[in-house]
């Protein structure tokens, strides 16, 4: 058994002074995310043990603050191809993971919500920080091309406001 976890980046900072696209960072809001995603998927079990994100600068981002407000302790790696890449692309980097049972991709819309239906067949509403969980009985990472999964649980933090996850 395989879990999957696809997180997209928490919400960016569109009037900071990035220059081009890739380097543009999280506000204020997707920072306050990071973290409670980071928490409430620690709450809820589904602490990932390997980290692979997109090289944008928001996505990076994202992955570094939930992993740290989680105390995760995973390894985070840096993959190219995940951002501007299509779902095909994306479940290339799922099938060359390291043989972990929890797997995390950080990256972004609107290849995400793409790569959930294509993974499972199911919607997911991939909003910023939005964290979809899907299951897989496969033995590696490698039968990941062409296998259906499951959606077990998905996390929006909006719908975590105010709540215990989000202080701290």
């Amino acid at each position: 058994m395989k879990t999957l976890l696809l997180m997209r980046h928490a919400k960016s900072d569109w009037s900071a002074d990035f220059g081009r696209d890739h380097e543009r960072p999280l506000n204020e809001r997707g920072v306050r995310s990071a973290r409670l995603m980071g928490r409430l998927l620690a709450s809820e079990g589904h602490v990932p043990q390997l980290i692979v994100t997109s090289t944008a600068v928001r996505a990076r981002s994202t992955a570094s603050i939930a992993n740290e407000a989680g105390k995760w302790g995973a390894e985070v790696v840096l993959e190219p191809g995940l951002y501007g890449s299509g779902a095909d692309a994306a479940v290339q980097v799922a099938a060359s993971a390291p043989e972990v049972d929890r797997l995390m991709l950080v990256g972004h819309q609107p290849t995400w919500s793409i790569l959930v239906s294509i993974l499972t067949g199911s919607s997911v509403d991939m909003r910023t920080a939005t964290a979809a969980v899907i299951e897989f009985d496969i033995p590696g990472w490698t039968d990941v091309v062409g296998a259906k999964g499951e959606v077990v649980a998905e996390f929006q933090p909006r719908d975590y406001e105010g709540t215990e996850f989000d202080r701290g």
